[in-house]
């Protein structure tokens, strides 16, 4: 319960500061409700009190529409690939903060979708694999609790005139079986492709994909698919970037 409700919170923050900051009218008010923010959370996980987790859901998201922006439009682009270098910081370079000192609004999806991704990895085992039932069952079993712990930030982000909510795994499973099958499975599978193609659906002007150097499954479901998403999204610009100890940040 811990590990689901700070995964929740830390999605959350992490979507309302990456949609704030670029717009503030007072550089530095969305890092610093960020910051106060999070130690309440923490708190709030440590002790796990339900009732207040429902109320900070909607008091964080509160806050962060209380922030002035100046309501200007800057391009907008997604950050996609492998799961450790598209979060963390120092494995892929500061990317988010170098995208938005060039004047772009970053959106990252959350963690909890690629648990997700998992657990509904199993309906196509069982359906065309031979696995059995009670394994997608199991599955499904999993993709609702994990649903249910996000029941609240989704309830209230749809409620919100500036942010939006998180979509639903098979959403994303559909966007992505446009251009591959969901049987693609290994590392990030279809999740990276359908991550590009809601990104790309809801508006987004361009897709970094970085990737860990030569990390094989993403060579296929992120350089591969790109061709085709371009088809589609003929404005679409995406780069595929791989990381090694020693990329530079020209790369």
């Amino acid at each position: 319960r811990r590990a689901m409700r700070g995964m929740v919170y830390g999605d959350l923050l992490n979507r309302l500061v990456l949609a704030t900051r670029p717009y503030e009218v007072t550089p530095g008010s969305a890092d610093a409700a960020l910051v106060k923010w999070r130690e309440i959370a923490l708190d709030n996980v440590r002790h796990l009190n339900g009732r207040r987790f429902k109320r900070n859901i909607q008091t964080i998201v509160d806050a962060f529409e209380a922030i002035p922006v100046t309501g200007e439009r800057k391009p907008v682009i997604g950050v996609v690939g492998e799961i450790l270098v598209k979060y963390h910081p120092t494995a892929n370079n500061q990317i988010v903060k170098v995208l938005e000192d060039e004047g772009a609004e970053v959106k990252v999806p959350d963690l909890i979708d690629f648990l997700l991704y998992c657990a509904y990895n199993t309906n196509f085992k069982y359906e065309k694999l031979g696995r059995p039932k009670l394994f997608a069952d199991f599955g499904n079993f999993a993709v609702w609790v994990i649903e249910g712990y996000r029941k609240q930030m989704r309830k209230v982000l749809q409620r919100s005139k500036r942010f939006s909510a998180p979509s639903y795994i098979s959403s994303t499973a559909k966007a992505a079986s446009e251009f591959l099958s969901i049987g693609n499975q290994t590392g990030e599978g279809w999740f990276l492709t359908g991550e590009m193609a809601e990104l790309l659906h809801e508006g987004a002007d361009g897709i970094v994909c970085v990737q860990p150097f030569a990390c094989l499954p993403n060579h296929i479901v992120g350089k591969g698919v790109i061709q085709p998403i371009r088809a589609k999204y003929p404005d679409a610009n995406i780069v595929a970037i791989d990381y090694d100890p020693g990329a530079s940040e020209v790369n």
